[in-house]
């Protein structure tokens, strides 16, 4: 497996310009951000290789910024009055320096702030965590598991590390995770959402797969259809002050 390696907060510290590296934008979400309306910004780059990951395109850090951040600045101008917030997705959008920058710059137009991430640099998410005002943060499976999901050797730490994070933050948060049956056991699902629970997790969504931007046949062949049961569903219910199940 690769090695995770997590750059230190300040690492970009004394660069007289930080530029988001941008992926992708979408003007207007209804779904990214509990309540609001909102602006998508896809940052380039994520460490770790999910088999079910729907945008592997952002995997890397190669391409040039598009659109560039002049050009999404211009845009979320054009937006003010029409959407509540920008929410920060990926990749992994801890993984780029600029971001602390970015969040600073569009809450100055007057947006609230949402994030969506792995956890996978816990110490960038701690130095963007008070600027943030929702974060929706996966957490991909019990801590033996979870190398096996991500394909890079010791990711959980960095994962539960960072939701340790967003509970003592005190961040408006959504925990969720994408289940698999060739990846998780409903056993797995329900010992992983008891951890949740025990942590303080408030709000806990399951999703199921999909096959959107999937490139692994040995995932996207398999039907989920049926995956999870009622009886996990209630359960799971039972653990959380809200809990959401999301269909393929």
């Amino acid at each position: 497996m690769l090695q995770s390696a997590e750059p230190g907060a300040g690492a970009a510290a004394g660069r007289a310009v930080r530029q988001l590296k941008v992926g992708g934008v979408t003007p207007f979400s209804a779904t990214d951000y509990p309540g609001k309306l909102a602006a998508v910004v896809f940052v380039q780059g994520c460490p770790w290789r999910c088999g079910y990951c729907h945008n592997p395109h952002l995997q890397t850090r190669t391409g040039p910024g598009a659109p560039s951040w002049d050009q999404l600045m211009a845009l979320l101008q054009r937006r003010v009055g029409l959407i509540d917030a920008v929410v920060f997705s990926g990749g992994e959008p801890t993984i780029d320096p600029a971001l602390a920058h970015a969040m600073r710059a569009v809450r100055a137009l007057g947006f609230g702030v949402g994030l969506h991430t792995a956890g996978a640099y816990p110490r960038r998410l701690a130095e963007v965590l008070p600027l943030v005002d929702w974060v929706g943060i996966d957490i991909k499976a019990h801590a033996a598991a979870y190398d096996a999901v991500t394909r890079i050797a010791d990711s959980a730490r960095h994962a539960f590390t960072s939701a340790e994070l967003v509970l003592a933050s005190g961040v408006a948060h959504e925990f969720r995770t994408t289940v698999h049956p060739e990846l998780h056991t409903e056993e797995d699902i329900l010992g992983l959402a008891q951890t949740l629970s025990d942590m303080g997790v408030r709000h806990y969504a399951l999703q199921q797969f999909r096959t959107t931007g999937c490139g692994d046949a040995s995932l996207s062949g398999v039907s989920v259809a049926n995956f999870a049961g009622a009886d996990l569903l209630a359960r799971l219910a039972g653990l959380f002050e809200t809990f959401t199940f999301r269909r393929a």
